[in-house]
């Protein structure tokens, strides 16, 4: 054992009786009557939650495992959350409108101990309990100044930010950090109590989900398997970049889906990839509103989640703002041979919930208005920390959606034509969509209109192409980075490009929207409104929140037509329309995108379609501040929004030399060559 080794050795062992001493003196606490109440109930529900979190030995039956995983998460469950410290709600009429908020997102940090203790992270076990065991004592005898316990909460964020970072990256980049992938291959379909090893909310329909891809034949699980992994490889070839230089591939994922999964990480590794995989994060420093950048059990709460997106305002400053973007520097710079050879994601999501509409509670911590501006920065500026070490132009991705058991009734049927759906005929799309481009490039710009209570009335600036012999405008969009094929889409140009976008009913993000109204005027959200609140201050913070993401404005950065027809017949057959993910629905029909590019960061990267021609909307007015500014020319936001073929009322190609192509009228496509586009809705009505 060499001196590394033993310093190692004894750093760990400090760590593991800190950790136990706290452990330790948390369970004195549920004796104790010196913190008056009612915080006294605060600490002691608290210290038993932190108390009930406890890795499985291994023995126990599936009845155990369950018990314990419904343990760990009981109080943040919806039946539950009314009386939970975990609503800021409830926080603040137990504890009052000053220590409520503060103390509930302290919890709901606290709860980041369930990762800790099933990932062996000893440090952050030790630093979770004395973060508790700090504010318990500054509470004895009397209550401390609110201020007192928002400042150890910052100290404790900015002390403790660097290891928990550090992991998170190399998770991401370094195969040896291989404790998910680890459970992937060791699951077994026939006995499920492998779900409960990562210490992720293991749900009934979680359970479901896995028996159910247990119990398909071993040519449908290589069948799915096989078009996510082929999609992998053929974004890189399709966008002419080198995968023979890359070494890993990070895996995100759902629980329940091991099973394809483990069929992946094989298929990767017969590419030359490791898999690796990161959880999505729980804790504040990493924390955000996409639950899709790590692999995910259930979502207990979407309400817990919602209430606590903005809990970083708490220590939002400009020191924790440097701080912040060092670490990302510097935990990178740590392992910068690993991310330079990292390919990017593969992303298995699911879909099939209901969706969510959140309540807007008072006591939930919101950012200030000087907070927002300077919370949108440090998001750029991190994105553009990680592209530095895992170039753009360097790496790909690839993303393909199947349902779960809570989409309905004949969930069995919809799993099997998800997959025929996942599983189209590529070459057959593109040589339809090729169509469409030809038209198209033919354009100035093209008009979209709705009908049936649709009130779209939108032109899109296209840009001109110098040389329409070897450029176009559009990408031909066959089933690689995005499953399933179906799309043909462009960045438009800004200038020129205005009128109304109006959804009767759509679905972001989970995030139900009604009667969604969005004005352009030359590529900018001039100003937007829906019909979800009766108050319509409510509704402009609900827009603000899930469409702007605090930006005064966004541009368009995508429009594109989808020509995925037996998508949209499948969604109609169940009636599941509500129910679909964006990655499906956007193929169903004309959709824009609110906000950055298709080609983010990858921009001077030149992309051909397969007949040969470069793609050369790669940019618009806006994304070209980036020769100067990179911090100004990106959103971190990318919208799409779509309108369904029956509310479509037609798309018009204007012409450069005066005339109009439609190419589709009334919901149906009408330029000769797509009529084959038109069988599935005919026999959807005959």
């Amino acid at each position: 054992m060499d001196m590394n080794e033993m310093e190692q050795g004894t750093d760990e062992e400090f760590l593991r009786e800190r950790a136990a001493g706290a452990r330790s003196r948390t369970r004195e606490i549920l004796e104790e009557t010196s913190v008056p109440e009612p915080f006294r109930d605060f600490f002691r529900r608290t210290a038993r939650f932190m108390l009930t979190v406890r890795k499985p030995a291994g023995n126990e039956t599936h009845a155990e495992l369950r018990e314990l995983n419904h343990a760990m998460y009981a109080d943040i469950l919806p039946d539950s959350y009314g009386s939970s410290y975990a609503n800021p709600e409830y926080a603040a009429e137990k504890l009052g409108g000053e220590y409520g908020p503060l103390l509930s997102a302290v919890y709901a940090e606290i709860r980041g101990l369930i990762p800790a203790v099933y990932e062996d992270d000893t440090e952050g076990q030790a630093v979770l309990f004395e973060l508790f065991l700090e504010l318990y004592s500054e509470f004895e005898e009397e209550p401390p100044k609110a201020e007192t316990v928002r400042r150890i909460f910052g100290d404790y964020i900015r002390d403790y930010a660097e290891p928990y970072l550090m992991e998170r990256i190399r998770a991401q980049v370094d195969p040896a950090k291989n404790f998910a992938v680890r459970i992937i291959e060791g699951s077994d379909p026939s006995d499920l109590r492998y779900l409960y090893s990562y210490g992720e909310y293991v749900s009934e329909e979680t359970l479901e989900t896995a028996r159910f891809i247990g119990s398909l034949p071993e040519e449908e699980i290589a069948r799915a398997a096989g078009t996510f992994t082929e999609g992998y490889r053929m974004g890189f070839v399709h966008a002419h970049k080198d995968l023979s230089k890359k070494k890993t591939v990070q895996l995100v994922y759902e629980l329940g889906f091991e099973r394809i999964m483990k069929r992946a990480v094989q298929n990767f590794r017969e590419m030359g990839l490791e898999t690796t995989a990161e959880r999505a994060p729980v804790r504040l420093i990493s924390r955000g509103p996409n639950r899709h950048n790590g692999y995910t059990g259930a979502v207990p709460n979407l309400q817990f989640d919602y209430d606590h997106r903005e809990d970083l305002a708490l220590v939002l400053d400009e020191r924790f703002i440097s701080m912040r973007k060092r670490l990302q520097q510097e935990c990178f710079e740590s392992v910068k041979q690993l991310a330079r050879r990292h390919a990017g994601p593969a992303v298995q999501e699911a879909f099939g919930r209901e969706p969510f509409v959140p309540e807007s509670h008072a006591h939930a911590i919101r950012m200030s208005t000087a907070q927002l501006p300077a919370y949108i920065d440090l998001k750029t500026e991190l994105r553009t920390i990680t592209q530095r070490y895992i170039p753009g132009n360097e790496r790909s991705f690839t993303i393909m959606d199947f349902p779960v058991p809570e989409v309905g009734p004949r969930f069995p049927e919809i799993f099997e034509d998800t997959l025929r759906v996942n599983t189209l005929d590529s070459e057959e799309y593109g040589r339809i969509q090729q169509y469409l481009i030809d038209a198209l490039d033919q354009g100035d710009y093209v008009k979209v209109n709705g009908r049936a209570g649709n009130e779209t009335d939108l032109v899109i600036a296209l840009h001109e192409l110098d040389d329409p012999d070897t450029q176009t405008d559009f990408e031909n969009c066959v089933a690689d980075v995005n499953i399933p094929v179906g799309e043909v889409f462009t960045s438009p140009r800004l200038r020129g490009t205005s009128g109304l976008l109006h959804v009767k009913r759509v679905f972001l993000e989970g995030y139900e929207f009604r009667d969604l109204r969005i004005t352009l005027k030359d590529g900018y959200i001039d100003s937007a409104d829906c019909g979800n609140f009766e108050d319509p201050e409510e509704n402009r913070r609900y827009i603000d929140e899930n469409i702007l993401f605090h930006h005064p404005t966004l541009t368009i950065g995508e429009f594109a037509i989808g020509t995925n027809t037996t998508a949209y017949v499948m969604a109609r057959k169940y009636g599941i329309e509500a129910k679909m993910p964006i990655l499906i629905a956007e193929k169903t029909g004309p959709h824009f995108a609110m906000g950055d590019t298709c080609y983010s960061f990858e921009e001077d990267n030149r992309v051909y379609n397969p007949d040969g021609k470069e793609i050369i909307a790669r940019d618009n007015e806006h994304t070209l501040v980036r020769k100067t500014d990179p911090s100004k020319a990106y959103y971190g936001c990318h919208t799409d929004i779509t309108i369904p073929y029956d509310e479509l009322g037609s798309i018009t190609v204007l012409r450069r030399d005066g005339g109009e192509t439609v190419l589709i009228r009334d919901g149906r496509f009408v330029l000769p060559g797509t009529e084959p586009l038109n069988e599935p809705l005919d026999a959807q009505e005959s």
